[in-house]
């Protein structure tokens, strides 16, 4: 899986954030060099569910990790963002508020706008607000997914799909398959999927031992692809996906 923010490009080496998609090279480049940039040390918030939606951020470097609090005061992960993604896009349909929290996993480079600036530009550049909407629907549509997962699947599907989906964001191949690159505890996966940190561990226990995944401190590798497939979509162990 390729990082988003490998490539050359106008950012000296990076390619364009996926936020500039379909805007000629000259007039990204132009636009990036115009762009406020900002450096996060790790667990640094950026900003906090609740507070007032100022200001709107995409991520050139790093992985930002979006959360809420759940009605008992436990942190769950919502999404994990990776370079060239954007964040704090509610700003764009007049939320008033953020909906989550956004903290830096590492250290993290990223532009940043205010409300005003960015406002300003997306009127200039229909194709940037369109392109916001775009990332805003596939994440309502992600959530609306998990929601269905929570609502209808056991929990093994559950905590494989889970799995994918991090695997798609920040998934990143080694000789022994797809690391999910980036800190995850047994207890964030339990949270993530609704479940218990003791079924998360029993689960993850006897995958290991069938040679799905590799489990690390803080890390995870799924080894078998097709095989957390087959259990996400409730298929036979022996169905051969091409």
């Amino acid at each position: 899986m390729r990082n988003a923010s490998e490539g050359n490009g106008p950012t000296g080496g990076r390619a364009a954030p996926l936020f500039f998609a379909g805007l000629p090279p000259g007039e990204v480049a132009d636009l990036m060099a115009q762009a406020p940039k900002r450096t996060a040390g790790a667990g640094r918030y950026l900003f906090h569910e609740g507070e007032p939606a100022n200001a709107f951020y995409v991520l050139l470097a790093g992985q930002v990790r979006l959360t809420q609090l759940t009605a008992e005061g436990r942190q769950v992960i919502v999404r994990l963002v990776g370079p060239g993604e954007v964040f704090g896009g509610v700003l764009a349909l007049g939320d008033t508020v953020y909906p989550v929290s956004a903290q830096a996993v590492g250290r993290c480079d990223l532009m940043a706008w205010d409300a005003e600036r960015a406002m300003a530009m997306l009127e200039r550049h229909p194709k940037l607000a369109l392109n916001v909407l775009r990332v805003l629907a596939f994440r309502i549509r992600d959530l609306q997914d998990r929601y269905r997962e929570l609502a209808t699947e056991r929990v093994e599907r559950r905590i494989a799909h889970a799995l994918l989906r991090l695997a798609r964001q920040t998934g990143r191949r080694t000789e022994e398959g797809v690391l999910i690159d980036t800190p995850l505890t047994r207890k964030d996966l339990a949270e993530m999927t609704g479940t218990t940190l003791y079924t998360v561990s029993r689960t993850l226990s006897r995958w290991e031992q069938a040679g799905l995944v590799a489990l690390g401190r803080s890390r995870l590798t799924i080894l078998n692809p097709h095989g957390l497939v087959n259990v996400a979509e409730d298929l036979p162990p022996s169905a051969a996906l091409p």
